[in-house]
């Protein structure tokens, strides 16, 4: 048994869906997460930043002492897993192969969609997480940016964001996939308006649920499960605006975010 916390990271709030889907699947474990609010978002800046961000976020998670570290965006995912998996001696996980998986499993006609935000979608990184399982997958992407500040102010079920998922969606719908990956951790607050458009004969596919299954898996092959049964605890830091961050934060996660603390990232 190992009672030391998980660490999660995110270019902001989204990866708050990510630490959702942990609490339920995982629900003794402690948790510390780290939204960096003052640089967000990671999808318009090079690899070469977003690489040099994260490092500083997994170095800031590891003097918390976390057990295990989960890159909670999309956009670092693609850009710094396998240097963070090269550099740093602790298990860390992203969130694209999940979906990825998960996706090439639930698909019939072969045919899958991908919403994103622009930065994830021009990355190419969910392509080519698929063609590695399977390089005969047809593939629909699109990138839906005004998704995230619906999510943001908490809109998800009002007619804007139904005639906003309609433009961006109906031409998927119709291209004849049967799964869509919804590639942005803010898009599973609007899970419902998605399939309220799309159909219930397209299959959504989370990447925030399929990222904490993978989790309880490499904890629990790992020897790293904590196994006292206990409430555990939440730690949130961010490195700017904890205000903004405690309110978007509580319409994510269903619940207070009662803790949250300023620091300043660049010292890692």
């Amino acid at each position: 048994m190992d009672r030391r916390p998980i660490g999660v990271f995110d270019s902001g709030i989204g990866g708050l869906t990510v630490v959702k889907e942990i609490m339920d699947v995982l629900p003794y474990e402690d948790i510390i997460y780290f939204g960096d609010t003052a640089r967000v978002p990671y999808g318009s800046k090079s690899k070469e930043t977003v690489t040099k961000f994260s490092f500083q976020c997994i170095r800031f998670l590891l003097e918390k002492g976390v057990k295990a570290i989960v890159i909670a965006c999309n956009t670092a995912s693609a850009s710094s897993l396998d240097a963070a998996q090269q550099s740093f001696d602790i298990p860390i996980i992203g969130v694209v192969d999940p979906g990825a998986v998960t996706a090439c499993k639930v698909t019939k006609t072969n045919k899958i969609g991908i919403i994103g935000t622009e930065g994830t979608v021009s990355s190419g990184a969910y392509e080519k997480a698929i063609y590695r399982i399977d390089n005969t997958v047809d593939m629909q992407l699109k990138a839906c940016p005004l998704f995230v500040p619906i999510a943001e102010e908490g809109w998800q079920d009002t007619d804007i964001a139904k005639l906003t998922a309609r433009r961006y969606l109906l031409d998927l719908k119709d291209s004849g996939i049967d799964a869509l990956v919804m590639a942005c951790t803010h898009y599973p607050l609007l899970e419902n308006t998605i399939e309220e458009v799309v159909g219930k004969d397209i299959r959504l596919v989370n990447p925030a649920y399929e990222t904490a299954k993978v989790l309880e898996l490499m904890i629990n092959s790992n020897g790293l499960k904590n196994e006292n049964p206990r409430e555990a605890e939440y730690r949130y830091y961010v490195s700017d605006n904890p205000v903004k961050f405690k309110k978007v934060g509580e319409n994510f996660l269903h619940k207070p975010v009662g803790w949250v603390q300023k620091i300043d990232i660049e010292k890692y």
